[in-house]
Formats: C-alpha cells, structure tokens, sequence
C-alpha cells in the first residue's frame, strides 16, 4: 500500500481565561436604553405614515428604517469600544466581538444610505442626520457629568432620536414642509413627556400622600402644562391641526391620574410594556387625527 501523508490536525481551541459570559457580550453590542427603540420607531412609523396618507411611496421609508436601525445598532459597540458607555470592551475576546459588530452595523448603515441618499435630495437628509449625530455627542457628555444630568441626558437624545419622524415624512413625499416639523415636535413632546414619567415613577414608588407626589412630581406638572402650550403654538403656526391633540389625552391622563392613584410596588419591566403601549396608542392616534383632518 502507498504511503499516505499525513497532516497534523489543529488541536482544539481553547477558550480565553475569564471569558465573558453570552450575557456580557450581548450587553456589549445591544442598546441598553431599550425604551429608546420606542422613541426611535414610533416617530420614524408615523412620519412614514403621515407621508403615504400625502401619496408618498414606502420603499424610501423601507430604506430609512433599515439606516436608522442599523445606525441605532452601532452607537452601543462603539460606546462600548470606547469606554464612553456604562460598560467597556476589555481586550481579548470582547474587543473581537466589539469590532465585529461595529463592522457589520457600518456595512448595513453604508449599504442603506448609498441605496437611500442619492434619489432624494442627500443635503436635507445630511442636515437632520448632524442634528441627530450633534445631539448624540451632547447626551454622551451630560451622561459624563453624572446622575444629576441623566433625565437631561434622555431628553436630548429623544431630540436626535425623534428626527426620524421628519426624516419619513420627507424621503415619502420628497418635501421637507411645516407638517413635518410639526411631527417632530409631537413625537419629541410625547418622548420627553415618557421620559419625566419614567423618572417620576422610579423615584416616586414610595410615596403615599398626594402631598408627597406633587412635592415630586411639580417639574413633571410644570411640563404637561407646557407640554399644552407648545402643542397650541404649534396648531396655531399651522404645523399641526387641532384634532391631533387628541393624540396626548391618553398619556396626559395616566400622568396626571399617578397623583391619586393608591401606592402600587414597581414593577419596572410592566411599567416599560405599559409605556411601549401607550406609544402605540399616541403613534396610532395621530396618524388617525391627521388622516381624518386631511
């Protein structure tokens, strides 16, 4: 019989000392502000929406959904690359994975935006992408400064984040009009509004007395009322028109019924699904508003 070669086989990978936990390495790649996914989506469906019901097209509001997402994506493996989140890449093992997901989430974001920017006017697109990306950079250093600016740190990332609602309204229609700032401001006052609620019922579970709560909850009182205001200068610039405040009933209501309600322990994952639903209804509610005053 011939001689047959032989070749050495590779001895099995051995894994890492202290290799990081599947949780950690997800933690590392995944947004961790996951009520942020609501405040990106839900204005990004509504623009689109409120654009189709004006004879936009879906297949530009298709691509702007797959940019912001996987734009959304990359902010947390570069955070976590850089050591400008809660969580830092340690070398090894979750500096791969790091990279690995930066490059995959820049190759969706690149393969999006070079289908999506030249059909439409790239420039305007380009502005509302800075104001994102500036309001992105500010929310990184507030988180910097500490707990004290972790709510301000919030609201203006819903700032960059609620872009989307204009940015959908304008690759569906090609037209960049009062009404689309309009859905901005409405889906920036409904998320800063989630925000403060947010805040008001983690640090507020304790307390009993109506006393107590509007001693807490003054600032959150002080935003409905100008939550209010801002929307009726809005109807009155003609950005909006006055049936889709009707949009706000539901939350300005379950904000101001947390003052008499009976103390109730928090449940922080039920209060996060009861915050996505109302969302649901505020998205839903205006685009039937608007639709309807058409």
């Amino acid at each position: 019989m011939g001689q047959i070669a032989a070749f050495p086989l590779a001895s099995p990978a051995r894994p890492e000392p202290n290799a990081p936990s599947q949780e950690r390495l997800k933690a590392l790649v995944v947004p961790r502000e996951h009520g942020a996914w609501g405040i990106l989506l839900v204005p990004l469906l509504v623009g689109g929406a409120v654009g189709m019901l004006r004879g936009g097209k879906i297949e530009p509001i298709v691509l702007l959904l797959g940019a912001a997402l996987s734009l959304f994506w990359l902010r947390a493996p570069v955070e976590s690359l850089l050591g400008a989140g809660v969580m830092r890449a340690q070398p090894g093992q979750e500096r791969r994975h790091v990279i690995s997901a930066i490059a995959v989430a820049a190759a969706l974001s690149f393969f999006f935006l070079a289908v999506l920017l030249p059909g439409w006017n790239g420039q305007t697109l380009l502005l509302l992408g800075s104001v994102t990306g500036g309001a992105f950079v500010a929310q990184t250093i507030l988180k910097k400064l500490g707990r004290a600016t972790r709510v301000t740190s919030q609201i203006v990332g819903a700032v960059g984040l609620t872009v989307t609602a204009p940015a959908a309204y304008y690759v569906a229609t090609g037209r960049l009009e009062g009404l689309a700032f309009g859905l901005w401001l409405a889906t920036f006052l409904f998320s800063a509004n989630q925000v403060y609620f947010v805040q008001l019922r983690i640090h507020g579970s304790k307390l009993s007395s109506f006393k107590e709560r509007v001693e807490r909850g003054k600032l959150f009182l002080l935003c409905e009322v100008g939550l209010v205001i801002a929307l009726s200068v809005a109807v009155r610039s003609g950005w909006l028109v006055a049936v889709s405040l009707f949009a706000f009933v539901p939350a300005i209501f379950r904000g101001t019924a947390w003052f008499f309600r009976p103390p109730q322990p928090l449940n922080v994952n039920k209060l996060g699904w009861s915050e996505m639903r109302q969302s649901l209804i505020f998205g839903i509610l205006l685009v039937f508003s608007l639709y309807w005053a058409r």
